[in-house]
């Protein structure tokens, strides 16, 4: 058969393709699943690592015959020697149910692959793909991935109860912010900070004019903008609606609440932004705890690159950075623990003004709570917030920590007398 379709081995040959922990998730899935969504935003290396298992590729947003076979012969589609992967398939939203009938139709595991970099609206007539389409992550690379983590510390091995090993840190703090400008993106990586900063202002100004324009009428790209920039200042704190709505209208007053509603919903369905939602779990003592989300961005380059700032100006502005810091840490304690099933949220009593800045519930219900710090002489800061709050937890019903960590930008890993562990983001991993 003829026509269209990529060999899965001709896009390997093109670049070398670096391992992602998602990779075992994905084997994964492929082992129960009928197929596989792969989502998560531009530019991740979705489709580089589903091609690693594909046999046929089809580019559906950009393959004309692909596209014109959908319409009028899309059984054909499914022809080909599979693993089928259908690359950006919510270009075509029909292909959802045609992949979960594929998937009845023909017996196996791990027959199709589909990613994508935008979530389609919710209609009726896409059924879940529940017990067919398994669904799998996808986010820019952590520093265990791009090469700049050891680790020498594992996240689930934190979680199950074990002490951290003796494990120096590999960068420095001025590294470590120049890993947030830099980001996790797999094309700007290995990019000195200049040329990454340009990539970034290229990707964000894409995200303006196209993208999210693209996604609906009335998308204001000078709106956008502004609204990125709002953003990047707000990094690790609940958003203000009110100051947001007054900083994207600019000189012409705020816009609307739908406006703004319809500019966020549309970060989400590119899964860009990625709220922090807020704990309320049983206390010892009364208290009254916050229930807004944390703002985060799901890499901090896009924080740090909607402001215009590099390594210099954070070093200039340590407290700003140091949320940009925890946009970092956060980023990669998800990729690390997602196969786990770890619930994340965050918690904050608004009348002491405590908290603790990530809690990781597993679905076992144990937990632990994180700190995140970029200097290492705020470690006694971060563990007096996480005794605190180990302390008024009611472990009755909620078991006792597993572990408190605070993740620093500092040189050392140890475990404290109070019991807190101090653990550098560059040596912690899967």
């Amino acid at each position: 058969m003829s026509g269209f379709g990529t060999r899965a081995d001709t896009l390997n040959d093109m670049v070398k393709y670096r391992p992602r922990v998602a990779d075992a998730e994905l084997q994964d899935f492929m082992r129960i699943m009928g197929a596989v969504l792969i989502d998560g935003p531009k530019a991740v290396g979705k489709t580089a690592t589903a091609s690693q298992v594909a046999n046929t590729v089809l580019r559906v947003d950009i393959d004309p015959v692909a596209q014109a076979a959908l319409k009028t012969q899309p059984d054909r589609l499914f022809e080909y020697p599979t693993p089928i992967l259908f690359d950006e398939w919510q270009e075509s939203e029909p292909l959802w149910n045609l992949v979960r009938h594929a998937v009845d139709d023909h017996e196996g595991h791990g027959l199709y692959l589909l990613t994508g970099s935008a979530r389609p609206r919710d209609t009726a007539k896409m059924h879940s793909g529940a017990g067919r389409i398994g669904r799998l992550r996808m986010r820019p690379m952590s520093l265990f991935e791009s090469g700049h983590s050891t680790g020498a510390v594992s996240l689930a091995g934190l979680l199950q109860g074990e002490g951290p090993t003796s494990a120096p840190a590999v960068l420095t703090v001025p590294q470590l912010l120049e890993r947030i400008v830099v980001g996790g993106w797999p094309e700007a990586i290995e990019l000195h900070e200049r040329d990454a900063r340009n990539w970034v202002a290229g990707y964000l100004r894409n995200l303006g004019e196209a993208d999210i324009p693209g996604m609906g009428p009335r998308r204001n790209p000078g709106n956008i903008a502004r609204l990125l920039a709002s953003l990047g200042r707000a990094v690790g704190t609940p958003l203000n609606r009110t100051a947001l709505a007054a900083e994207v209208g600019g000189q012409g007053g705020p816009v609307d609440d739908s406006t703004l509603t319809n500019y966020l919903t549309a970060l989400d369905r590119l899964m860009l932004i990625e709220p922090l939602e807020a704990w309320q779990p049983h206390m010892r003592s009364r208290t009254r705890l916050r229930t807004t989300p944390v703002h985060h961005f799901v890499d901090p380059s896009l924080g740090v690159g909607a402001l215009g700032v590099g390594v210099q100006d954070l070093l200039a502005d340590l407290n700003a950075a140091g949320f940009h810091f925890e946009s970092l840490a956060l980023r990669d304690l998800r990729i690390y623990a997602q196969a786990l099933g770890v619930r994340f949220s965050s918690w904050r009593d608004t009348k002491l003004n405590h908290e603790v800045d990530a809690v990781l519930e597993l679905p076992n219900g144990r937990w632990a709570a994180f700190e995140f710090k970029l200097g290492e002489g705020a470690v006694d800061d971060a563990a007096g917030s996480l005794t605190y709050f180990a302390s008024k937890v009611d472990v009755e019903r909620h078991g006792e920590p597993i572990a408190l960590v605070a993740v620093t930008g500092g040189r050392f890993t140890y475990r404290r007398e109070d019991g807190v562990l101090v653990v550098p983001l560059s040596v912690l991993g899967p």
